[in-house]
């Protein structure tokens, strides 16, 4: 599957006013609207039809499904009734409920709601059959607008819908989330984390409740009172078991929403409660503290209406947090501005964001456990120069997140395994090598490598420079990334890769020497011999030289091509006649030698190929320094199905390069030609 280049370079965050209209036209939601008012007609989005393509690409829709507008669905339909709340998420039939847990959290916090819903939209006399929402994606805000054609079954809302009948803001946002990854079944499982950053473009963490830290309470309390979003979750020990009830009524492999944290006065003492939401709308918890439990009737009646509660099967429950923490297996917060969340005091925290790609072949690496190739992954250089408040260490998230792979999902992409090592930097601003890893261990790396959209860890490491490299667990594994670093003081980033550097020494006049040397002598007799009396050669004939005298040599190969001649030819020719004097040939030769020595120098083995991983160093051992993306460009264009790379192939890499370096330097001669001359008028 392609990789788009996108520059690597560190960017601030967008802001959401800033939403980018992606919609096939060009057109913005507004423009598209009025489009549609003006010729009397309701809207039909091409980009994501009313038919099978938009629900499923696996598999055919089990029931024959209708697309209904809400207007043919009840006679008074409602954007939204009697404000957006969580009892409006009920969960249909597909296994979204990571995403329907999200959804809930949102309404929790009308601002953030209001930039992904914008409630200026409904079925009213303006009504044309258009809507539009917001998400995050990888650094920019994207508006995207759908039509309101949902899929029923027997005239009901198959998927995501309302307690109430006639409202459809909820199934519409659905919609529109299954519209920016491709179909309705690309949200089939995932992690509520994932959405809740959707909706925010905050950071995310993950706790694991066994192992949670001792004020995890206040933890929670502070996220909620901050409007983070939580989420949580059992954990199941095999696929048997997802989806599956537990004695007390809870849903294991379920994503639930956290709602609400509170204390009450029970017999004398405080108790500490936590109030959580299924998504199915139903099916609660039902131990203590649960609708109909005996402890609520030592409860008030005015402390009751305080905590919101009432002993309805609406799916939201309260249950004492010493149980939670027994019950459930992990939590998830995405932390909206971000604010710290151990810190008594809200602060901002700086972001910075590089976009990169892991390409087999060259910068695709896999994590230190194949040393032979984590070398080649990118590398960034992060600055840590001031201190935390008080502190002596600087804290900082690094979250890496791998993109677009349930809108991929199509294509059979899964979820990588992904996650980063950060080591302390040696000092020198350049892309570190197969050594530096094999004899430095990492300073901090991610808790885990995992199968997640985004792995993120929170460090506190002393001022100084740092190299991470973020990678796939496994090589040759391709996507694209986004890497934020959110630091409490300013931190600055940069691509260890973004300098591209040309070092060659200066190129041989043909001087005719006093004394030829053995070697000299053999070559002329060969050139005299395939030549003739013109002592020039074309193509073919420098193909029947090379040929011959690289077979003396220690390279396993194959016969050099014809077009890796002509190569030869184009870099050498002085004269413009298309083929090479005896002179012009001897000082190839020279560039040949060195060029020889560098391919078995990385063809470790002997084949008569080296690994494409190996190039970088190749390269620079030639005088070229690249950065990631000519480098993968370069190995798509050379290295064969197994990333290997033969010396034809490599030979005309390097006259390629020089070529594109000459050319490069006289355009440069001639700027600066023009711009002396413009000086002196």
């Amino acid at each position: 599957m392609p990789y788009l280049y996108q520059d690597s370079k560190p960017r601030p965050p967008t802001l959401p006013g800033a939403a980018r209209a992606t919609h096939s036209s060009g057109k913005a939601y507004k423009e598209l609207k009025q489009e549609c008012l003006r010729r009397g007609v309701l809207f039909e989005d091409p980009d994501f039809p009313a038919c099978n393509s938009s629900l499923f690409f696996s598999e055919k829709p089990p029931i024959p499904f209708i697309w209904k507008r809400p207007t043919d669905i009840v006679k008074d339909p409602k954007f939204i009734l009697g404000g957006a709340t969580r009892t409006d998420i009920c969960q249909g039939d597909l296994g979204d409920c990571w995403l329907l847990a999200a959804i809930a959290s949102l309404t929790l916090n009308e601002k953030t709601l209001a930039r992904v819903v914008p409630l200026d939209q409904n079925f009213g006399p303006d009504y044309a059959g258009i809507f539009h929402f917001q998400f995050w994606q990888h650094n920019e805000w994207l508006d995207v607008v759908i039509d309101d054609r949902l899929p029923t079954f027997k005239g009901r809302l198959v998927f995501l819908h309302s307690a109430e009948r006639n409202e459809f803001w909820s199934a519409l946002l659905e919609k529109a989330y299954a519209k920016l990854n491709g179909s309705y079944e690309a949200l089939k499982g995932g992690s509520t984390i994932e959405a809740m950053e959707d909706f925010t473009g905050g950071i995310g963490e993950m706790y694991e409740v066994k192992k949670a830290p001792d004020n995890f309470y206040e933890i929670l309390e502070k996220a909620l009172k901050r409007c983070s979003m939580v989420g949580c979750s059992i954990d199941t020990s095999s696929a048997a078991e997802s989806e599956t009830k537990t004695p007390f009524g809870l849903i294991k492999g379920h994503a639930y929403s956290l709602t609400g944290i509170d204390e009450v006065r029970y017999r004398g003492q405080q108790v500490q409660l936590i109030r959580i939401r299924n998504p199915w709308g139903q099916v609660e918890w039902n131990g203590p503290w649960s609708d109909n439990s005996l402890e609520w009737r030592s409860v008030s009646p005015s402390e009751q209406r305080r905590l919101s509660q009432a002993a309805l099967d609406d799916g939201e429950f309260w249950m004492k947090f010493e149980d939670f923490k027994v019950h459930f297996d992990k939590v998830e917060i995405c932390n909206l501005t971000p604010d710290a969340l151990e810190d008594s005091t809200a602060h901002k925290w700086e972001v910075t964001i590089h976009q990169g790609s892991w390409v087999r072949g060259s910068t695709a690496g896999g994590c230190r456990n194949f040393l032979e190739t984590f070398w080649t992954n990118p590398q960034i250089k992060l600055h840590l120069t001031e201190k935390d408040d008080g502190q002596d260490d600087c804290t900082f998230i690094a979250a890496l997140m791998q993109k677009d792979r349930r809108k991929l999902k199509k294509l059979g992409a899964d979820m990588l395994t992904i996650g980063y090592s950060i080591y302390e930097s040696p000092g020198r601003d350049e892309h570190l090598d197969k050594d530096f890893f094999r004899y430095h261990p990492s300073k901090a790396r991610s808790k885990t490598y995992i199968n997640l959209r985004e792995v993120s860890n929170r460090f506190k490491l002393p001022p100084g420079n740092y190299v991470l490299v973020p990678t796939t667990f496994e090589p040759h594994q391709e996507a694209d990334f986004c890497l934020r670093i959110f630091s409490e003081k300013k931190a600055i980033t940069e691509d260890l890769d973004e300098n591209v550097a040309i070092d060659l020494p200066e190129p041989l006049n043909p001087t005719p020497s006093p004394q030829e040397t053995e070697e000299e002598k053999q070559f002329r007799a060969l050139f005299e011999q395939i030549s003739g009396t013109d002592m020039e050669i074309a193509a073919e004939e420098l193909k029947s030289v090379l040929n011959a005298v690289l077979k003396k040599t220690n390279i396993r190969f194959k016969n050099l091509s014809l077009i890796s001649c002509r190569n030869i030819i184009s870099l050498m020719d002085t004269s413009g006649n298309g083929k090479l004097e005896f002179s012009e040939f001897k000082v190839f030769w020279e560039k040949m030698k060195k060029w020889i020595n560098i391919f078995l120098q990385f063809d470790f083995d002997k084949s008569g190929s080296m690994s494409s991983y190996e190039l970088r160093s190749a390269l620079k051992a030639a005088g070229y320094q690249l950065n990631n993306y000519l480098l993968q460009l370069i190995v798509l264009r050379y290295s064969d199905e197994q990333f290997q790379i033969e010396f034809d192939d490599f030979l005309n890499c390097l006259i390629r390069l020089e070529n594109a370096s000459r050319v490069f330097q006289a355009l440069s001669v001639k700027n600066k030609e023009f711009i002396n001359l413009n000086i002196g008028e």
